[in-house]
């Protein structure tokens, strides 16, 4: 059986003790479509807080595979479902971690499973950088009789939005973004593409996530170091050389976000929610 929710469900991952430098970060925004001076260039370069999502893998360069305890899945039927991140400090533009991650459940939604990871990212000196909560779905895996979990439908506010912003994506997004560590084949191989029941490559779902984090951050904040939380799901797909159209919703202390791909009006996020950081101070943008 690919998946054993008895074995997955609570499993530890081993550790990752990961590194980044200031050339990481520059090629992670480069491959966000990032021009701004403040993003591409060292000298008082700000960090995007998306960054901590890729920086435990951002040197691998094999293709991943999904297999964990209580879980071995072929790639092709796996999709991302959700991501999000929560910020405890300020990242800084260079620095060493150690990721723990745990498969905090499993559901079945009949046709399909979903697993959930989280994990933190704890500095050399025992502070909490980040903690990120992801869920993939694995199609043709479900059907073993478990929970189909919690609803995490994000109501829109009624009303036009009150920020509309368009982001274009380049033909060659998806080459840019698999140097930062993910080299799925989906996002390059035209027969993968196909096998997985795509009629091209598609972007990283990531990529989208990133992007659009940072249209927000440009468009409406003050800067990075604002950013609280983001959260959405990926509710569709999107092939390099689209226009993402984001809609922001002020609710509260929360924006609340929708994304399309113009060309086709096809969603890409919903559920999408960006709040504001607790911190009292700016980012730190020293190396730690």
């Amino acid at each position: 059986m690919p998946i054993d929710p008895a074995i997955a469900i609570g499993a530890e991952l081993p550790e990752t003790k990961f590194s980044w430098s200031t050339s990481d970060i520059l090629l992670y925004h480069l491959a966000l479509g990032a021009s701004e001076l403040r993003y591409v260039y060292e000298e008082g370069l700000r960090v995007l807080p998306t960054f901590g999502i890729v920086a435990p893998r951002f040197h691998e360069t094999a293709r991943p595979v999904v297999s964990f305890p209580g879980v071995d899945i072929d790639l092709a039927r796996v999709l991302h479902g959700t991501q999000s991140i929560t910020m405890h400090r300020p990242l800084p533009v260079a620095g060493e971690a150690v990721l723990r991650t745990r498969i905090a459940d499993v559901y079945d939604k009949g046709t399909a499973a979903v697993l959930v990871q989280e994990a933190t990212a704890v500095g050399l000196d025992g502070t909490a950088l980040f903690t990120t909560r992801s869920s993939i779905f694995a199609r043709g895996e479900g059907g073993f009789g478990g929970s189909r979990g919690p609803s995490t439908r994000v109501e829109v506010p009624s009303g036009e939005p009150d920020a509309v912003i368009d982001t274009p994506t380049l033909p060659q997004q998806a080459y840019l973004y698999r140097l930062c560590g993910d080299r799925n084949p989906l996002h390059a191989d035209p027969e993968f593409a196909l096998r997985a029941g795509f009629e091209a490559p598609i972007l990283h779902g990531l990529c989208s996530y990133g992007m659009v984090c940072k249209a927000v951050i440009d468009a409406i904040l003050d800067g990075p170091e604002q950013v609280g939380t983001f959260s959405a799901r990926f509710a569709g797909v999107v092939y390099p050389g689209e226009t993402l159209r984001t809609r922001v919703w002020r609710d509260g202390d929360r924006l609340v976000l929708t994304t399309i791909a113009v060309e086709r009006d096809a969603p890409v996020l919903s559920d999408a929610v960006l709040t504001a950081s607790t911190s009292d101070g700016p980012m730190d943008h020293s190396t730690g």
